[in-house]
């Protein structure tokens, strides 16, 4: 039996394109072939493999099991290639390594000036790459390569990763200036029953402001709506369409300009550990790690990201 692999990138292109589209006439589209040419692909990837990948249903596809793997695999590969073909051309303008960062749920990016120029004038044979789209799940984005560094609130050290600690950074309890709360020094579970409140996680966090204000004091706020962009909380707030609990270093600007008043949350204040977590392969040498740590000396000579 001849050995693999039996498809090219022409058809993982076409296997995500269909999966995206559901049509062949907007798979086609999409690629910029004809309908014709897409159809003659599946055929030639089926018979390549010697199995069925597409049903049609009407005039959709619907993907067999091994259309839908095929699939999880072509993003994979091909937004690999992608990146790879990105990193050979930086480093044909002189550029040794690119590392991926992002920041899990925030995307508050005034500290990252200041770490460039850090960065640069330490590692300058490394490029620094931001990567967005990492809202709750670090390890998915480190596991699958979107990213090579996730700054990450997480406590635990999941399986595969290897973190170093940042700084820690205080919770703060977000009103519009106006707001009659705004005065108080702190907020406790009295003050919030019945207030409008913007949150962007769809369950309650362990530790957070659920655990340690509002459950012990059996006073809980009114449960507005559910934002996953903190940045879009912050406008709301600003506008006086409720309150919020968000990372003290990722609201600070918008509280310096005079936007939001933000105030402690419980007399003794919640303090949340911040991360660079990595993979573990990554942990022992090479530019990955010399990135995470560069990250840590410079957020605690600064106090955080703040």
């Amino acid at each position: 039996m001849a050995e693999g692999p039996f498809l090219d990138l022409r058809h993982l292109k076409m296997i995500r394109a269909i999966a995206e589209h559901g049509r062949v006439n907007d798979a086609a589209e999409a690629l910029g072939v004809t309908s014709s040419a897409l159809s003659h692909r599946i055929k030639e990837a089926e018979r390549r493999l010697d199995l069925v990948l597409f049903t049609r249903i009407h005039k959709r596809l619907r993907m067999t099991p091994a259309a839908e793997y095929l699939a999880d695999v072509a993003d994979r590969v091909l937004t690999e290639m992608d990146r790879a073909e990105r990193d050979v051309r930086r480093m044909d303008r002189g550029v040794e390594h690119v590392v991926r960062i992002a920041v899990e749920t925030y995307s508050a990016s005034h500290w990252l000036p200041d770490f460039i120029r850090y960065l640069q004038t330490r590692l300058p044979g490394i490029e620094l790459q931001v990567m967005a789209s990492v809202t709750r799940k670090p390890v998915g984005a480190l596991a699958n390569r979107h990213a090579d560094i996730v700054v990450t609130s997480e406590e635990a050290t999941p399986i595969g990763t290897h973190c170093i600690p940042l700084f820690r950074d205080e919770l703060l309890f977000i009103f519009a200036p106006d707001h009659p709360l705004a005065a108080k020094t702190h907020i406790e579970g009295k003050d919030i029953e019945g207030e409008d409140f913007i949150t962007y996680a769809l369950t309650p966090e362990p530790d957070r402001e659920f655990a340690r204000l509002f459950r012990p004091s059996g006073r809980y706020p009114r449960w507005t709506t559910t934002v996953e962009m903190p940045e879009a909380i912050v406008e709301l707030v600003a506008a006086g369409q409720g309150s919020s609990v968000l990372a003290g270093w990722a609201v600070r600007p918008a509280i310096e300009a005079g936007r939001i008043v933000g105030l402690r949350v419980g007399k003794d204040g919640i303090e949340v550990p911040w991360v660079a977590m990595i993979r573990s392969e990554d942990k022992g040498t090479g530019p990955i790690l010399e990135v995470a740590q560069a990250l840590a000396r410079w957020s605690s000579a600064n106090g955080g990201f703040g």
